[in-house]
Order: C-alpha cells, then sequence, then structure tokens
C-alpha cells in the first residue's frame, strides 16, 4: 500500500488517539457494527480529502468496516495529525498527509483519484474541483460525492449553477444535526481552544471581534462571551446583523472594529475579510486569527508587504512589525486556527457530521444512476435517524404525537 506521510512510525501514538476518538463518538461506532455486518459498501473505492484528524480516522475505518476501499489526502496543510496519518497509513488505507504540506498539496489530492473513485468525500472543495479540471477522465467512474464544509458547499453550488458538475454531490454541511450542532458548538469550542493554546491569553475583557454570524460565527461568539469577552459582530448581511444586535452583541463595520479589538476572528468563507484598510487602523498588539476554510479571510500578503520585520515569536504566533512600530500577532499563519492551533472539534461533536458522511454515502450507492448532476440535501431520515441515534446514545427519551395530536395537525377545520 502505497502512501506519504510524514514518519510512519508515529503510528502507536495515533493509535491511542483513535482509540479515545472511537471512545466520544458512539453513534458513528454504532453505525461500524452495522457496517461491519451489512457491508454495504463492498467494492466501492473512496478518494477523501479531509483534515486528517483523529476523528476522521474513525469516520475512515467505518468506511473500510463497511467494505470500501479508501485513499486519503489532507485538505489543509496544517491541519493535519502526523501521528493519525501513520497509524491509518500503517492499516492499510493510502494516506496522503503531513502537518505543513504546501508544495505538494494538490500532488496528494492527485495520489487518492489513482484510485479512480466511484465516490468523492471533500471538505473545501478542492478534490472535486480538480476531478473536474485537471482530471476530467476520471469522471467516468464517479457516481456521486459528499461535502463536509460550507466553503465546498458554495463552491459546488456555483458549479451546478455553471453547468459544470458532473456528478451529484451531498451536502453534508447543510444536515440539521451536522450545521446545527458541528458549525455552532464544534467551531465555537475548537476556536477558542486555538487561540488559547496558541498565545495564552485571558479572554475576560478583552474587545473580541467575529467577522461573520453565520452558524460557525454564532458559536464563537456565545464561546467567546461565555469566557468574559466583550464581543463584536462584523457582518455584510443584514438579517444576520440584526440577529446578532438581538442577540446581544454589539454590530459595527471592520473599519470601526479594528480600531478597538484586541482579538479578531475571521468566519465567513469570503476573502480579505480582514484588508490592509482594517489592520492600518488596528491598536499595537492585536491578535488576528481565522476559522473558515481557506486562508485567504485575512490579507496575509498584505502583512507580508507592510511588515518591516517578520519573526515567529510562540509556535503559531507570527509577530508582524508595521512601520510605525506596531506589532500585529498573526496566529496560524491565518489557517484554521482550531486545527492549526488545537485538535480540531471534539469527537462527540464530529460524532453527528462523520455519521451523516457514513450514510450518506451509503445512500449514494443505493441510489446509484437515479441522481442528477446537482447540490442535494442530506435526504431527511438520515439526519433524523443521527438525530435518534445520538439521543439513544446520551441517554435521552423524548415524547410521541398522540394518534389525536396526528390528526389534528393533518386537519384544517377545527378551529376557535
Amino acid at each position: 500500500m502505497e502512501y506519504k506521510v510524514k514518519d510512519i512510525k508515529l503510528a502507536d501514538e495515533g493509535e491511542k488517539l483513535v482509540r479515545w476518538a472511537e471512545q466520544h463518538m458512539p453513534v458513528l461506532m454504532d453505525i461500524r457494527r452495522d457496517f461491519e455486518k451489512e457491508k454495504p459498501l463492498k467494492g466501492v473505492r473512496i478518494a477523501a480529502c479531509l483534515h486528517v484528524t483523529k476523528e476522521t480516522a474513525v469516520l475512515i475505518k467505518t468506511l473500510k468496516a463497511g467494505g470500501a476501499k479508501v485513499a486519503l489526502a489532507g485538505s489543509n496543510p496544517l491541519s493535519t495529525n502526523d501521528s493519525v496519518a501513520a497509524y491509518l497509513a500503517k492499516n492499510g488505507i493510502a494516506t496522503y498527509a503531513w502537518r505543513g504540506n504546501n508544495k505538494e498539496y494538490y500532488w496528494c489530492i492527485e495520489q487518492v483519484l489513482k484510485i479512480k473513485p466511484h465516490v468523492t468525500m471533500d471538505d473545501g472543495g478542492d478534490l472535486i474541483t480538480t476531478l473536474h479540471t485537471k482530471q476530467k477522465d476520471l469522471l467516468k467512474y464517479v457516481i456521486g460525492g459528499t461535502e463536509e464544509t460550507t466553503t465546498g458547499v458554495n463552491r459546488q453550488r456555483v458549479m451546478e449553477k455553471e453547468g459544470i458538475l458532473r456528478y451529484p454531490i451531498i451536502a453534508v454541511n447543510d444536515a440539521m444535526t451536522k450545521h446545527f450542532f458541528d458549525n455552532r458548538y464544534g467551531t465555537g469550542q475548537s476556536t477558542i481552544d486555538g487561540i488559547l493554546r496558541a498565545t495564552s491569553l485571558l479572554l475576560a475583557g478583552k474587545n473580541f471581534v467575529v467577522a461573520g454570524y453565520g452558524w460557525c460565527g454564532k458559536g464563537l461568539a456565545n464561546r467567546a462571551r461565555g469566557m468574559g469577552a466583550k464581543v463584536i459582530v462584523c457582518e455584510v448581511d443584514e438579517i444576520k446583523a440584526l440577529e446578532a444586535a438581538m442577540d446581544g452583541f454589539q454590530v459595527m463595520p471592520m473599519k470601526e472594529a479594528a480600531k478597538i479589538g484586541d482579538i479578531f476572528v475571521t468566519v465567513t468563507g469570503n476573502k480579505h475579510v480582514i484588508d490592509g484598510d482594517a489592520i492600518k487602523r488596528m491598536k499595537d498588539g492585536a491578535v488576528i486569527a481565522n476559522s473558515g476554510h481557506f486562508d485567504n479571510e485575512i490579507n496575509v500578503e498584505w502583512l507580508e508587504e507592510n511588515a518591516v520585520s517578520k519573526e515567529e515569536i510562540r509556535e503559531n504566533v507570527t509577530q508582524y512589525t508595521l512601520q510605525d512600530g506596531r506589532k500585529i500577532y498573526l496566529l496560524a499563519e491565518g489557517r484554521l486556527v482550531n486545527l492549526a492551533a488545537a485538535e480540531g472539534h471534539p469527537p462527540d461533536v464530529m460524532d453527528m457530521s462523520f455519521a451523516n458522511q457514513a450514510l450518506a454515502v451509503k445512500w449514494l450507492v443505493e441510489n446509484k444512476g437515479k441522481l442528477q448532476n446537482k447540490v442535494y440535501g442530506v435526504p431527511e431520515e438520515i439526519d433524523r435517524e443521527v438525530a435518534k441515534r445520538k439521543l439513544k446514545t446520551m441517554g435521552i427519551k423524548i415524547d410521541r404525537l398522540t394518534r389525536e395530536q396526528i390528526k389534528y395537525m393533518k386537519s384544517w377545520k377545527e378551529g376557535t
């Protein structure tokens, strides 16, 4: 089995991390037991471009248990856990991922495509884009794919709109049991975790600026408030801005927030949300970080061009000194701070996200040839199945509608 990882000798360390994750991902482990019996993915080849974390390893092992042959590439240069990559490689998964992989990132994607996939699993859209541009000859093998994150789903909806998308995609990101929980609670907690590990700063009393009030931004703003920070939200969407205000946060344009902010975090999925104009207004010692998928939310090029000096002052903290002597601190090169400086989302929340992934792949295989080349939502029955299993593992029971209530909800005659 071919692979390229940092050091295969790290496999034993990775195995311990994966065992820890499995202990805290009961829904996915329950699905694995079903897959082991039923083998719904027997003979299916899967090419995946995902963050190589302990939680991802639990998903990959589940797909393999279902009969699939899987090849895995990392989906971000700084998000790979090298010990987990080594563990997967040692256990028969063609893995091409190592932390700090910038130069060979797309080479790794091309390696996993050599499997001639029937199904793609993407986080950000680079695998799907590569298939549609550089590896078009392999499209004939693909029956469908899944997409894990907001950024990727946005890209693929543009492809669908332009008539370029060549196979159906399941927007796993849009499942209720994904974005309601993974984006809000996972991103919220893991982003704070990354900032604290990188800086060791006290958040209480700080002006904490959140750019973007989608599900990730909501989670982050609430977690920062819970740590005692004074949270400011920057938005371009009127409704989201209003929601942030109603939730009790200050709302203002970035150029105003830049003057008073202590810590800035982007979670928008858009480009240059923190640009040179904002950085010029920031006070000495401002900390800026990104928790969106790509590293273009902060204009790092502006910092590189306008700083008189640059120094890595702590691991994952780069100090840029500007011409007027002000120091700006960039975390994790402007990449996903929750994965680059911490461990990403907790396994408890990835349990639901990756349960959706596993069941969505099974659904794609079962519906081979029946779908159009467009972006589909996760079928509601899968979403609810994941929720039911999660509640069961948490020991939570809920009420059921009575026959009278069901009849009432289906009628229109009964009123005042």
